[in-house]
């Protein structure tokens, strides 16, 4: 039998692990519009990444294309379009279902992801917990509810049953102060924030590492992850053949993904927001 871990140990990891989502969720949205940006703006080397940001060369490109960008842009379905604005609560949910759902099956393909801890630890149940507690910090945004505190109670109820006091999640009563949440954030996201000044962008294999320490962060509650939400039965029993092993696997983190996506949405209809 494992170490009994207490509410407040739940919240020592939780309250860096929301703070760190921030930041991460910021790069998966914006993943999208600008891929497709690039795909009608002029070459590589015709414009530099400051021009785009600033809008000067954009003189450069003709009318007529612009508006078609633009109105292409308001079209698609991404967060900050006109078409998202329209979308319904449950719609932007799904999307986020779609989209932390790719992005972890895509993570747990690249080789040596999580270094030499990934021979030790099951990568698979870390990306997973990681995943469904990204998307559930994603919906909570969807349905209003921004506090800290709030996606701390949200995800230690769906991923661990756990109740947890409103003024502990809220970080009065833990173990941590405020230079240590700070430091333990800064941590989780440090791959994302070299990418960004390296790059001017968060590359996939920094998403895949901040992910990998999401999931390593979460493994300090033990067996409180068997907890979360699971595929269904035959997604394990298929999951130990060989071959279909993969797809079974699949299909069963997307199931739990839903499931996550579902517990989570009752929860938060229940539990009015509080201030952030």
């Amino acid at each position: 039998m494992g170490e009994v871990i207490t509410d407040k140990q739940v919240v020592n990891v939780l309250r860096p692990f929301v703070r760190a989502t921030t930041p991460m969720l910021d790069a998966l949205r914006e993943s999208d519009p600008l891929g497709l940006v690039r795909r009608v703006l002029p070459k590589s080397g015709e414009l530099s990444s400051g021009d785009i940001e600033d809008g000067k060369q954009l003189e450069k490109v003709d009318r007529n294309l612009l508006e078609k960008l633009l109105d292409g842009l308001e079209s698609v379905k991404v967060p900050g379009t006109e078409a998202w604005d329209a979308m319904s609560v449950d719609d932007r949910d799904s999307w986020w279902v779609n989209r932390v759902g790719r992005f972890t099956v895509l993570l747990a393909s690249i080789p040596g992801l999580g270094g030499a801890l990934a021979d030790r630890l099951p990568i698979q149940d870390a990306l997973a917990t990681a995943g469904q507690g990204l998307l559930l910090s994603a919906i909570a945004s969807e349905h209003g509810h921004d506090s800290q505190a709030d996606r701390v109670r949200l995800i230690a109820k769906i991923l661990f049953d756990r109740d947890i006091d409103p003024q502990l999640a809220a970080g009065h009563g833990d173990d941590l102060t405020d230079e240590q949440e700070d430091a333990a954030a800064a941590e989780l996201t440090e791959d994302l924030r070299e990418s960004s000044e390296k790059h001017g962008k968060i590359t996939v294999k920094a998403a895949g590492r901040t992910l990998w320490r999401f999931g390593r962060t979460l493994f300090a509650l033990g067996d409180e992850l068997d907890k979360r939400p699971q595929g269904r039965f035959y997604h394990k029993a298929i999951g130990l053949l060989p071959v279909v092993g993969m797809a079974a696997d699949y299909f069963g983190e997307r199931s739990a993904l839903k499931r996550a996506a579902k517990k989570g949405r009752k929860w938060l209809a229940q539990n009015p927001p509080t201030m952030a």
